[in-house]
Formats: C-alpha cells, sequence, structure tokens
C-alpha cells in the first residue's frame, strides 16, 4: 500500500500559508493529492487540511521534524497523521442498539477506518450483538450511587486499549466534568434534535403528540455544557401527519445512526477542526 500522510492545521488567518505548507511539502518530494482550506472572517483563523503522498523513504517523524519551523511561524496548531493508521475507538451504548449496529457494519466492512476495541455498557442486552462482531463487551452497570466507580472503570479502559476516540452511541448516562475534561476533543455523542423542546423519556411520543413535521438528529463533541457541545453533524428526515409514534422512533433511529457514523468517520480522518465553540468539517 501507497504510503500517504494527512496534515491538518490552523493558524491565525495571514498571507503566505498555503504557499509555506505547499512549498514545504514540496521540497520533501511529496505530491499533494487532495487539499482543502477555509478562512473564517470572524475568528480571523485560517484552516487547512491536505492529503500528500510521500517519496520513497521520508517517514513522517521526518517530516514532522522539518515542518516544526513551518508551525513555529505561523503559530500553527497542526499535526501530521499516516493515512493508513486506525484511530482506536470505544463505543459506549445503553440497551438501544441501532447506532452500534450501525458503526459495527460500517466497521467490519472497512468503511470506517477505525480499529473497534471494545463495546461498553450500563446495561446487558447488546452484548449478543458485539459478540456475532467479534468485539469485547464491558458490562459497566451504574446503580445509584455508583457513578464514580464506574466512571473509574471507563478511564481505566480508556487508558489499557489506548483510546482515541470514545463514541456515545445512545449511552444514557451523563457524564460527570472530570471525565468530560479528560476526554475533550475525543468523545462524540448523539441525540435527537428536539431538545430542548422534549427532553426525558419518550420524546418521539412527545413529538407526535405536538405533531412535529421533522425528525433530527446533531452529532457533537462531549464537553460538560449537556448536549452543547460543538456540533460535527446534523440531519433531518421530514415526516407527516401519518407518522405515528412507531414511526417517528424508527425516522428517528435512522437519521441518528447516519449522523453519528458520518461524524465518526470524518474525526477519524482527520476531517473535523475546532473553531471555538463550532467546527470546521472538510468533508
Amino acid at each position: 500500500m501507497t504510503p500517504r500522510f494527512v496534515l491538518a492545521l490552523s493558524c491565525p488567518d495571514q498571507p503566505g500559508i498555503i504557499r509555506a505548507v505547499a512549498g514545504h511539502l514540496a521540497d520533501a518530494g511529496c505530491n499533494v493529492v487532495d487539499s482543502q482550506q477555509f478562512a473564517d472572517p470572524l475568528t480571523e483563523r485560517f484552516f487547512l487540511r491536505a492529503e500528500a503522498d510521500p517519496p520513497a523513504g521520508l517517514d513522517l517523524a521526518t517530516l514532522r521534524g522539518s515542518f516544526a519551523a513551518v508551525g513555529r511561524h505561523f503559530g500553527m496548531d497542526w499535526a501530521l497523521h499516516d493515512a493508513a493508521d486506525r484511530p482506536r475507538v470505544l463505543i459506549l451504548v445503553s440497551k438501544a442498539g441501532h447506532c452500534l449496529n450501525d458503526l459495527l457494519f460500517r466497521w467490519e466492512s472497512g468503511a470506517l477506518r477505525a480499529e473497534v476495541v471494545g463495546v461498553v455498557s450500563n446495561h446487558p442486552d447488546l452484548a449478543p450483538l458485539a459478540g456475532r462482531h467479534g468485539v469485547p463487551f464491558h458490562h459497566v452497570p451504574v446503580p445509584p450511587g455508583g457513578k464514580p466507580v464506574a466512571e473509574k472503570a471507563l478511564l481505566d479502559l480508556v487508558a489499557a486499549e489506548r483510546v482515541d476516540l470514545v463514541v456515545l452511541a445512545r449511552y444514557m448516562q451523563v457524564l460527570s466534568d472530570p471525565v468530560c475534561a479528560e476526554l475533550a476533543g475525543r468523545a462524540i455523542n448523539i441525540h435527537h434534535s428536539f431538545l430542548p423542546s422534549f427532553a426525558g423519556a419518550r420524546p418521539y411520543h412527545q413529538a407526535y403528540e405536538r405533531g412535529v413535521k421533522l425528525i433530527g438528529a446533531t452529532a457533537h463533541y462531549v464537553t460538560a455544557e449537556l448536549d452543547e457541545g460543538p456540533i460535527i453533524e446534523q440531519d433531518v428526515h421530514r415526516v407527516d401527519h401519518a407518522a405515528g409514534p412507531e414511526a417517528l422512533v424508527a425516522a428517528g433511529q435512522d437519521v441518528e445512526a447516519q449522523v453519528l457514523a458520518r461524524a465518526v468517520r470524518w474525526h477519524v480522518e482527520h476531517r473535523v477542526m475546532r473553531n471555538g465553540a463550532r467546527t470546521v468539517v472538510f468533508r
């Protein structure tokens, strides 16, 4: 397989960034095969993602070492990745399996370029689903008053498995502020887009009672502000008066699975960059 490097960066917007980046890659013998950039006029920051094929004999560590001078000159937050690397993903679930099933299928089929290292749940219900895909299942119950012990077990597993990304695939537990801080920038959540209108139990039934016409979902990074982290992806599905509660649930599960899968794929492919409370996503 031909090596390919991925460069992702952001910095204060200023003249000469693209020329410096492209020039350095060219001088190193790299062939840029894809490049996307965005200059945000509000934050006055510049964002760039590039894929490049290196020449024979150029390793990632060497290119990182030489690019550091460019990064310092422009005040960049930057990272160079090997496109062949597979980020290690841990999936958290409760009882609903639609998002988990979708992610495991995409991973097993090769559409999701990651390594799923385990499934964690506060209920045992989805153990057979994980088992069918050969993924370790960890039952970590969260009884009343037991959240500190459960969260320690979770973080211990994250460390032991060298997890790069935690995916809350309909995990119906609120993570504590310290856990959110520990996983900052490497935890993604999915939820229906009714919030804050239909919070709590049976949101789709609440939506049916109000006669909603759009079913949606939001994938975002996890922060201490519940369901208010930087948004990565959203989508909606139109419904009408003929759709009962069960049809709304089915439509919601479909859009949740698709939105979460796109957000996870973009993250593991280094396409998502934080821009304050927002994100820049190079699709």
